[in-house]
């Protein structure tokens, strides 16, 4: 089986993927555990191979990357095993980024309260600015103790959060979650979240949504870095509005950005690039905050 591994901040999981005649096989899970497997049959050998490749463009999108095989040797479709003797190419350093999100235990009883929390927030869409940030920081704290979990693993969990991320680009403005609160919530989960957010549920914005510059911006600097942990942290950073969330004091902003751009440097590195040029190509789409941000970026 072909094996995919995601290792960032608290998030240390597999993914393995293989076709069996009509059947597609993935075993998925965190580090150092056996996983679970599931099976799913198609019609033919030739849809389920196609499944499985369109799952792995998936993994590889949101920040997999390919191990070698289960079993040994070099992953299915990849480069062959090293010479003896020949120099590999270096390797991209791990980046050892600040915990985002505390270690913690995903109990049946926390994702109820988590879901239940969600709900709240929904709730108070529409309502008085105080409401929707009290009930923000409520499920933020509902959030917390899941440890950094990857909600697509819980189904009401994933439900109750994508029905509230859709309402970043509700039609009416009762309706709309802000950007900057959809974010606060993201902060607490797995960056694949964010990832898929931006990818599919926030793919087309209607261009008489608030929030479609800034979506945009959230897209490209997803596909820039090509990482998502670090997409949503910069994404973050760059949205945030002062006073208007409950992670905009200007201290903290500060303190945030000193200690993620020397991850960003260096991943930036190793991809050809500075620092300095990705925040000289951040186009504010005439959002003075975005651009008050980049400015305060570009000084430090």
């Amino acid at each position: 089986m072909r094996r995919f591994e995601f290792v960032q901040g608290t998030s240390a999981k597999f993914w393995m993927a293989d076709v069996d005649d009509t059947t597609f096989i993935v075993v998925y899970g965190r580090l150092g555990t056996a996983g679970q497997r599931k099976e799913k049959a198609f019609p033919t050998a030739e849809a389920a191979q196609r499944e499985c490749d369109k799952k792995i463009a998936e993994k590889l999108r949101e920040g997999y990357q390919e191990v070698a095989a289960a079993g040994g040797g070099a992953p299915a479709g990849g480069a062959p095993a090293a010479t003896p003797g020949a120099t590999a190419p270096p390797q991209p350093p791990k980046l050892d980024l600040p915990p985002r999100v505390q270690p913690g235990e995903a109990t049946e009883a926390r994702r109820k309260a988590a879901v239940h929390a969600l709900a709240a927030v929904s709730a108070a869409r529409g309502r008085r600015s105080w409401v929707l940030g009290r009930a923000v920081r409520r499920a933020r704290r509902a959030l917390e103790p899941l440890g950094g979990l990857d909600p697509a693993t819980d189904g009401a969990l994933s439900a109750a959060l994508d029905a509230l991320l859709d309402r970043v680009v509700a039609p009416s403005a009762r309706d709309r979650l802000p950007l900057v609160r959809a974010l606060e919530l993201l902060s607490e989960l797995d960056a694949a979240a964010f990832a898929r957010a931006v990818r599919d549920t926030w793919k087309a914005p209607p261009a008489t949504s608030p929030a479609a510059g800034a979506l945009a911006l959230l897209k490209r600097q997803l596909e820039e870095l090509d990482d998502p942990e670090l997409g949503l942290r910069l994404g973050a950073l760059l949205v945030d509005r002062p006073h208007h969330g409950s992670m905009s004091a200007e201290a903290g902003w500060a303190r945030r950005w000193k200690a993620l751009s020397p991850h960003l440097e260096a991943h930036l590195a190793h991809r050809g690039r500075s620092l300095k040029d990705l925040l000289a190509s951040i186009d504010a789409g005439g959002d003075p905050h975005v651009a008050e941000r980049v400015a305060r970026m570009r000084a430090a």
